[in-house]
C-alpha cells in the first residue's frame, strides 16, 4: 500500500474552542421529527450530506454501506404499505407490553405517513461481505460499527445543512432490500426520513441525560 502525506493544518486553540462550543449548541438543538413539509429539498444537498457520510472511517477501509436515495412518490408509497404492515404487526404481537410502554409518551403508532410527505427517504445498508464481478467474496470487518459511524455524520451533515431526519427503523426491514433491489450481500441498516419540518410540527417536551453521568473523564 502506498502512504501519502497527512496534510492536516492544526485549527488554533481559540477557533477551535468557539467551533466546538457553536457546534455542540447547534447539535443540541436537532430533533427527530414525525411531522414533515412537503417542500422540496435541492437534491444536491441531499448528495452533499451523503457524500459527508461516505468519508466515515470504517474497519481495514472495507466501507461496508450502500445509500439508496429515494424521492420518487411510487416508491416511497410502495415503502410506506410495506413498513406499516411490519409496524402493524409490531405493534399487534411483537412489541412487548414493557416495550409498547416506554413507546407510549412518544405518540407513536403503526401509521408511518411521513414516509409519503418527506421529500426523501435514505436507505442505508450494510454490506455483510464484499462481492467482486466474479462473484468472489471478502469479508468486511466491523461493519455494523462502520455503518453506524457513517449514519452519525449523516445526521449531523443533515442537521447543519438545516434540514430534519427521522432514523425509521421497523422490523424487520427485508422489505427494503426487495423493494430497492439490493443484492443479497446487503442488509437494511436504518431508514432516514428527511426533509423540512411542517410548520405545525410538534416534538416529545423530553430530556437528554445530564453531561456528568453519560460522561466520565479520567
Amino acid at each position: 500500500m502506498t502512504f501519502v502525506p497527512l496534510g492536516f493544518k492544526r485549527t488554533n486553540p481559540e477557533a477551535a474552542t468557539a467551533f466546538a462550543s457553536k457546534h455542540a449548541v447547534m447539535m443540541a438543538q436537532r430533533r427527530s421529527v414525525r411531522t414533515f413539509s412537503r417542500d422540496p429539498v435541492p437534491e444536491s444537498v441531499i448528495l452533499d450530506c451523503v457524500r459527508a457520510a461516505c468519508t466515515a472511517p470504517s474497519g481495514a477501509n472495507c466501507q461496508p454501506w450502500h445509500f439508496v436515495v429515494v424521492s420518487d412518490a411510487a416508491k416511497k408509497r410502495d415503502i410506506r404499505i410495506a413498513a406499516e404492515a411490519e409496524e402493524r404487526a409490531f405493534y399487534e404481537r411483537r412489541a412487548s407490553q414493557e416495550w409498547l410502554e416506554a413507546l407510549a409518551p412518544l405518540g407513536t403508532d403503526a401509521e408511518k405517513p411521513f414516509l409519503e410527505v418527506a421529500p426523501y427517504l435514505i436507505a442505508i445498508f450494510q454490506e455483510r461481505f464484499a462481492q467482486d464481478e466474479a462473484g468472489a467474496k471478502s469479508k468486511n470487518y466491523y461493519a455494523p460499527e462502520s455503518v453506524g459511524i457513517a449514519t452519525g455524520i449523516l445526521i449531523g451533515a443533515l442537521h447543519q445543512a438545516g434540514l430534519a431526519c427521522l432514523t425509521h427503523t421497523p422490523s424487520p426491514m427485508g422489505f427494503l432490500q426487495n423493494a430497492l433491489g439490493r443484492p443479497v450481500n446487503e442488509r437494511p441498516f436504518l431508514l432516514l426520513v428527511v426533509g423540512y419540518p411542517a410548520e405545525d410540527a410538534e416534538v416529545p417536551d423530553i430530556t437528554r441525560k445530564p453531561f456528568d453521568q453519560v460522561v466520565t473523564q479520567i
